[in-house]
């Protein structure tokens, strides 16, 4: 299994650093190859969190400008022992369009009592398979080292399409590193002569400043037809053998057939007009080797009936769809899958970072790329309960009416949360969801009891003079009732059930201005006002709700307790040696684990070959089907803990962490307690779209080995536990004081 991301994602040991998926770096669109070294000397810092770096675990990687080797900024790696996971890591991409013979990074770095080891990294991947790495692991640099230059090199692989590169730490410390270059046989990255252009966009330059395509109104009439276009256009995507193989620059031809098709003035003109178009793509020959139907148990089937419809799209237009349907070859260039999980990727799709806004054409090729990849390539596509012709329609408007860049994301926030997919998002631009601002309030919230109360309070002396504590009850927000404001902004948030969604919006409620806030708040029944003030916030802190301390520890001689957000799977056959002899044990992944504890944990407690899920992937040969694939099973290991387990979920348990609860779960003498999870599982896939955006879609179905399906679903508690406003004003975890009662008595 690759590593399963809850967003942002952790990928918390070397070997998973060596092998994540392209898919987990987050947030990030690759960079230009122009401008990316003028980003490498942190100069354009303006304060501690690190700018155009993917950077993990959260709060171990920032900028600084107190120590730096030239100028006032240089990036830092510090760990102490209570870090997650084994090492730190920053990570940049570029597109490898450039070609040459040696990739070689270089850096300035400071070291101070580096326990494992410092050094630099490069990576060269295609069609989400690794190439070819390159570390410093075996120079073992550690210690106390002042200011040196270090090097590394890759021979750049003719097939390459991504390249990852960056900094990494092992075990405690401080690294700082600073001056960094990458250089293409001895030259900066930015002259490295361009790779020969793919025969799959054969010099096709006429839209690569605008699509021309002008839209200022639509009316029912050219909504219908532009609808039936974008499924014409995507079915032939992913079925004609013209386009399966790659001989078109497919999102130009788009440009080409819609004004034509926004100029006419009924359906049957329309249709006339795409049959024209798809006979420029040359005859459909008899296939020899025809991709055979789908076979075995599917968890879904292609929705292609509409391609028969000939009182919609005419005789014609539907003969040839069924042509092109009938003979496709199986073969895909628009989609292939990842090496190991078998997640569709999108390694073919141009984000079009130069894109001026607003630009009507464009901004509906986002739209028709994201629905068809939804239609074909999505496993919970039916699972989000959507009409999906019925959501398109809806968004021809929408989309193609936004009138600058900010509304053109904004749209698309609201089209990708019609999926319900809590890994979706357009996370490329978090910034202009609302609430919108770059500061917080120094408190984290939480929905209890069906309202926003403070749960937590992260910079306590702030917080204190600003009159907050755990337990308020957030009523209103400079004036506006937060009921009201959640309202304005739901549609804004991808997420596939309700825990998840009141989990995201109280997390971003705070979100605003920087400066004076005015809250009204119920505090023990009464109603307070409090001047607080937003401030910024360094870094990204994770809102789990494990306890804090060690990651093990003896609650009591009857009761262990370990925690999954600062696990290492080193340590796991220790901690379950000393819980030998308790009545039981509570495994807290109320976070997102810090390692893969399936099967590590999973061993410990099986007394039998277990089987705890089911995977559906695409076929390929037939788009929009997905199949019911080999079971992972569960060995029992050599050491086996036979007394209760306990495992805590709640909404933060999202993705890994709901892996490892259903792990966890089929093994014997285990109970899971606490409250519904996110309902996101499966690695996932990310989609490119135009203005350098990026969102993503859960890759695969995940269900239990009967078929009972998890996404949206989420894990549903054995025994249901939920905090209380009480008990959060005192201090409690009513959760764990459960799981504790449970195996006590």
């Amino acid at each position: 299994m690759n590593v399963r991301v809850l967003c942002p994602p952790v990928c918390l040991s070397l070997a998973c650093l060596l092998g994540f998926p392209a898919a987990a770096v987050f947030g990030q669109a690759a960079s230009s190859r122009a401008t990316v070294q003028q980003e490498l000397g942190f100069e354009q810092q303006t304060d501690a969190a690190l700018k155009e770096w993917h950077t993990n675990p959260p709060g171990t990687v920032t900028a600084d400008d107190q120590v730096a080797h030239t100028g006032r900024w240089s990036a830092r790696l510090q760990r102490d022992e209570k870090s997650a996971g084994t090492f730190s890591v920053m990570t940049r991409i570029l597109p490898v369009d450039f070609a040459g013979g040696t990739v070689e990074l270089r850096a300035f770095l400071r070291l101070k009592d580096v326990s494992g080891f410092a050094g630099l990294w490069l990576r060269q991947d295609a069609d989400g398979e690794i190439l070819s790495i390159e570390n410093m692991q075996s120079q073992q640099v550690k210690g106390t080292r002042d200011w040196a230059e270090y090097h590394i090199t890759l021979s750049l692989n003719p097939q390459a399409q991504k390249l990852y590169f960056g900094v990494l730490m092992e075990g405690t410390g401080t690294l700082w590193a600073d001056d960094l270059q990458l250089l293409m046989d001895g030259q900066p990255i930015a002259n490295a002569r361009p790779a020969p252009r793919e025969t799959a966009l054969p010099g096709d330059h006429e839209f690569d400043a605008g699509s021309r395509v002008n839209i200022t109104a639509l009316t029912p009439v050219q909504v219908e037809n532009i609808a039936t276009l974008a499924r014409v256009w995507g079915f032939l995507k992913y079925h004609h053998p013209a386009l399966t193989a790659g001989q078109r620059h497919w999102d130009y031809e788009l440009f080409r057939i819609m004004p034509t098709v926004l100029a006419a003035s009924n359906r049957a003109q329309a249709n006339t007009a795409m049959v024209a178009w798809i006979d420029k793509l040359g005859p459909v020959a008899d296939c020899r080797e025809c991709a055979k139907p789908a076979m075995g148990e599917l968890s879904l089937k292609p929705n292609i009936d509409w391609i028969r419809d000939r009182e919609t799209l005419g005789a014609e237009l539907s003969a040839r769809l069924q042509r092109a349907y009938e003979n496709r070859t199986g073969s895909q260039f628009f989609v292939s899958k990842a090496t190991g999980a078998g997640n569709p990727l999108f390694a073919h799709e141009p984000s079009y970072t130069t894109v001026k806004f607003p630009d009507a054409g464009y901004q509906m090729l986002a739209l028709f790329r994201w629905w068809n990849i939804v239609q074909y390539w999505a496993p919970d596509r039916d699972a989000a309960g959507q009409f999906w012709p019925a959501v398109l329609q809806e968004f021809i408007p929408k989309v193609a009416l936004a009138q600058d860049k900010d509304a053109y994301q904004l749209v698309l926030f609201e089209l990708i949360a019609k999926l319900n997919d809590t890994h979706a998002n357009l996370w490329s631009s978090l910034q202009v969801r609302p609430p919108l601002g770059g500061c917080w309030l120094p408190a984290q919230v939480r929905w209890v009891e069906n309202k926003a109360v403070i749960w937590r309070v992260t910079a306590p002396g702030d917080a204190e003079n600003a009159g907050l504590k755990p337990g308020d009850v957030i009523e209103k927000m400079d004036g506006a009732a937060v009921t009201e404001l959640f309202e304005k902004w739901v549609p804004y948030y991808a997420d596939s059930n309700e825990a998840a969604r009141t989990r995201d919006l109280t997390a971003f409620m705070t979100r605003g201005s920087c400066g004076p806030a005015a809250l009204d708040v119920t505090r023990a029944g009464k109603a307070v006002h409090v001047e607080a003030a937003r401030v910024q916030v360094k870094g990204y802190t994770p809102q789990w709700h494990d306890q804090p301390g060690e990651t093990f520890r003896l609650l009591s001689k009857n009761v262990a307790y370990v925690k999954l957000s600062t696990i290492k799977a080193e340590d796991v056959p220790r901690y379950f040696k000393k819980a030998m002899g308790t009545k039981g044990m509570v495994i807290d992944i109320r976070n997102y684990p810090s390692a893969f504890m399936p099967f590590a944990m999973g061993s410990m407690l099986a007394v039998k070959p277990t089987k705890f899920v089911a995977f559906t992937r695409a076929d390929l040969a037939n788009p929009g089907t997905f199949r019911f694939d080999e079971e992972p099973v569960i060995e029992p290991g050599g050491q086996h803990y036979g007394g209760k387990v306990v495992v805590l979920l709640d909404e933060v348990s999202q993705s890994l962490a709901e892996y490892t609860a259903m792990a966890l779960r089929a093994m014997p003498n285990t109970i899971v307690v606490g409250s519904t999870t996110a309902g996101a599982d499966g690695d996932v896939s990310d989609i490119p779209l135009p203005g350098g955006l990026h969102t993503m879609v859960s890759g695969l179905g995940v269900f239990y080995p009967d078929h009972r399906p998890t996404q949206r679903v989420g894990i549903v508690p054995d025994v249901a536990v939920t905090p209380t406003i009480t008990g959060i004003t005192a201090g409690r975890d009513e959760v764990l004081e459960r799981a504790v009662e449970l195996i006590e008595h």
